[in-house]
């Protein structure tokens, strides 16, 4: 096998795996809530003749391909499926069909890659040797993320998987590029809700109330100086509140205030520290002002951490699949992914697919009512994901 001749299947399947993408760009779901794709999936490789489990995590579908000697090494491929709660604003045929939910971050993109690259596998499968997973996930937009409950009902088992791959879609770079970042490459994120609960009454008798308004600023204050005075210049951290409710008047001082945030590390012994230090100051600035800090951090998703070897040998097959000059090497970034968790587990290689081409108009990020991708990535998502499992599968 060559990646000349995975490349040219991956364009014969172009027009397929265009119509696939379209398909689910125009019928998304939200997190665990992917029955129609989850059934579109299971149909498209059952067409194959690829076996099939389905009902992992819920609506995750699980893909076997065996090459010769199925026993020698296992590398797995995932894809998310989940889509966001964003009204699509794209006027393009294919635009989404079910009212306030959309394909914003390129899920359905990174499903039909991947159901092209399982198609490129099978029809070349006696001529590669080990086994190929094809993981078909649910829920990346949402607690506890679907790779976190995939991994606990066995994924990486049975046979168990000796190496993963994903990809993600990225406006930023153009259409025809990829880009890597070996190790720490993307960010754990914490989801931060707090309750601040005073005593509400008359904006003109302060005196008479315990305002809880004053103190969920003073909070707000106190957050940024945990980044920037209680933690080191050279640790990556972000703490934002993007959220604060607090329902009075011009005259009326409100008995509560809300608000919502999150924390964002790179280091996972700084991320339990600051989860500590986020309490302790919500809690001590309360206790000063004679108000009550209720704080709720839920854990999400740990840092991704790509694998230094297995990345290393991506970026040699990007390089010959694509040229040099098309594969960028990038610096971490502050995004989260729930991915994460597999890198936890296995060798694992999390890169970017340039999807961008603004010639064209394409060129919004990701989470916004006007993302879209210029679809001849689908050839280069749909064969580097192929070439990456083929080629590891021989590699010791």
């Amino acid at each position: 096998m060559t990646p000349e001749r995975v490349k040219a299947l991956a364009d014969d399947l172009f027009e397929d795996t265009r119509k696939n993408r379209r398909h689910l760009h125009a019928q998304p779901e939200l997190s665990f809530k992917e029955y129609k794709t989850a059934a579109f999936v299971t149909e498209q490789l059952s067409a194959e003749g690829i076996s099939v489990q389905t009902g992992v995590a819920g609506t995750g579908v699980v893909g076997i391909i065996e090459g010769k000697n199925p026993g020698d090494r296992v590398i797995a491929l995932r894809a998310d499926m989940d889509a966001l709660p964003i009204h699509e604003e794209n006027d393009v045929s294919y635009k989404s069909l079910n009212e306030g939910i959309m394909h914003a971050c390129g899920h359905d993109v990174h499903t039909s890659c991947l159901l092209g690259a399982a198609k490129i596998l099978n029809a070349t499968r006696n001529d590669w040797a080990g086994t190929v997973k094809l993981i078909f996930q649910p829920g990346e937009e949402k607690l506890p993320g679907g790779a976190s409950t995939m991994i606990h009902e066995g994924v990486l088992k049975q046979p168990n998987v000796d190496a993963i791959f994903g990809q993600h879609v990225y406006t930023p770079f153009k259409v025809g590029t990829v880009a890597f970042c070996s190790g720490q490459m993307m960010a754990s994120c914490d989801e931060i809700y707090i309750r601040i609960k005073g005593k509400g009454g008359h904006g003109a008798y302060p005196h008479l109330s315990n305002d809880p308004i004053p103190v969920a600023a003073q909070i707000i204050t106190a957050f940024q100086q945990l980044v920037s005075r209680k933690t080191s210049a050279l640790q990556p951290a972000v703490l934002t509140i993007g959220k604060v409710i607090a329902d009075g008047a011009t005259n009326v001082i409100p008995d509560e205030v809300y608000m919502e945030g999150t924390l964002r590390t790179l280091d996972e012994t700084l991320r339990e520290q600051l989860t500590k230090d986020i309490e302790h100051t919500c809690n001590n600035i309360a206790r000063a002002l004679h108000v009550e800090a209720f704080v709720d951090i839920r854990k999400g998703y740990p840092s991704l951490f790509n694998d230094r070897k297995l990345t290393a040998k991506a970026i040699e097959r990007a390089r010959q699949y694509l040229g040099k000059e098309n594969v960028e090497i990038t610096e971490p970034r502050m995004g989260g992914e729930d991915f994460a968790f597999y890198t936890r587990e296995i060798p694992s290689c999390f890169y970017r697919l340039g999807t961008g081409n603004p010639s064209k108009g394409i060129d919004s990020f990701i989470h916004s009512p006007t993302f879209d991708i210029d679809e001849d990535a689908l050839k280069i998502g749909t064969g580097l994901m192929a070439w990456n499992a083929i080629d590891e599968l021989r590699s010791v």
